[in-house]
């Protein structure tokens, strides 16, 4: 097989695992790929972080061991079916009308597939050159569970990077950057009584009402000039046990997208002040932003990779979900970091989700280009 029909093979092999996050299974999915990886020449490493969850690192290394790697990450988990019903099997990788159905095909295991393809098809290059990196992480779905446990792993040890490829849902489009997220569970404890006599309580959900209205219109912070302004969402609402009890208990999350100009600590800080002294906080996920200068050589270079694929002047874009780059990225050393995968970005979490074919087939030639950028 040819490189390109080495990708939509191996996007539909991963389509047919049900790595469903939650309540999170990627063991048979990583496994497969450990055992497809090691047969192509590749040394792999599979770390287990959690009952049936795991990371994989997969490396090549170049000429000189000791030069910087290209390095790819992608995520093997997905986001459940939801509750419409799917004209195509969600785990069959159906191809109709140049559409590649299945959850996860555009966020992200097309992509995956397609920088595998990549390496496979540009061994030389990566063998002579300084080598590559693959990081494919379980758990990002819920908050880069996985890319944590990979950086908390005492067996595990990434080496500095010359740079890194996530490939998220981009239509093949570079993306320097994108929004941090805090989020924060929000709890109010209050005191239960008869509903017939609520006097005699404390109701938990009214202080959690009033909170969440004084935090309606809270402002995280100053705009950034490509990030735009932060953002804070309500998702969820829990308090009370029956009807006819006054709840002692409500909780709310919320959901704070930030930028490289806000520090979350502050913003914790300026939102607990404003929410009131009866409504508790504690952090569930607080990943950093990531931005890599415009102007950056390398950058420049997959820009140049990028153009001929798109009608008009590329322009410096973020996107406001968040990456495993969050954390990977230092631990890296900081490389150039750019977001590229030929997913479609308004299919990521839909009902029929796909990938259109000739975008995953064009990812794989611009992977293979940009492993060609040489040191």
């Amino acid at each position: 097989m040819n490189a390109a029909e080495d990708a939509i093979t191996l996007t539909r092999a991963l389509l047919r695992f049900d790595t469903i996050n939650p309540p999170g299974d990627e063991s048979l999915c990583m496994a497969f790929l450990a055992d497809y990886l090691q047969r192509h020449g590749f040394e792999i490493q599979l770390r287990r972080f959690a009952d049936k969850r795991y990371n994989l690192l997969a490396r090549m290394d170049g000429k000189d061991k000791d030069a910087r790697p290209l390095a790819f990450t992608g995520h093997l988990d997905t986001v459940p079916l939801g509750n419409a019903p799917w004209r195509h099997d969600a785990f069959g990788g159906e191809i109709v009308d140049g559409k590649l159905y299945g959850r996860g095909a555009s966020d992200m295991k097309a992509a995956v597939a397609a920088f595998i393809a990549a390496c496979m098809q540009h061994q030389q290059a990566i063998r002579t050159g300084n080598g590559v990196l693959l990081m494919l992480t379980g758990g990002e779905e819920t908050g880069c569970d996985g890319a944590r446990a990979l950086l908390e792993d005492a067996g595990v040890v990434l080496p500095p990077v010359k740079a890194l490829i996530v490939g998220e849902p981009t239509s093949n489009y570079p993306i320097i950057g994108h929004k941090g997220a805090l989020w924060l569970r929000c709890e109010t404890q209050g005191k239960t009584a008869h509903g017939a006599m609520p006097e005699l309580g404390i109701n938990a959900i009214y202080l959690a009402a009033e909170a969440i209205g004084k935090i309606r219109n809270f402002e995280p912070g100053a705009p950034h000039p490509l990030m735009k302004q932060p953002t804070l969402n309500v998702g969820t609402v829990s308090g009370g046990l029956n009807i006819n009890s006054v709840p002692d208990r409500c909780s709310f999350d919320v959901d704070i997208r930030t930028a490289p100009n806000l520090q979350h600590g502050e913003i914790r800080q300026r939102l607990a002040a404003m929410a009131g002294e009866q409504v508790r906080l504690t952090t569930l996920v607080d990943l950093p932003s990531v931005l890599t200068e415009p102007g950056d050589p390398w950058i420049k270079q997959v820009f140049q990779c990028c153009r001929p694929l798109h009608d008009g002047p590329l322009e410096h874009r973020v996107v406001p979900y968040f990456t495993d780059a969050s954390l990977l990225r230092d631990a890296l050393g900081s490389p150039p970091c750019i977001i590229l995968g030929p997913g479609e970005p308004a299919m990521a979490h839909q009902t029929d989700e796909y990938c259109l074919v000739d975008k995953l087939l064009q990812s794989v030639d611009l992977y293979g280009e940009i492993i060609n950028l040489g040191g």
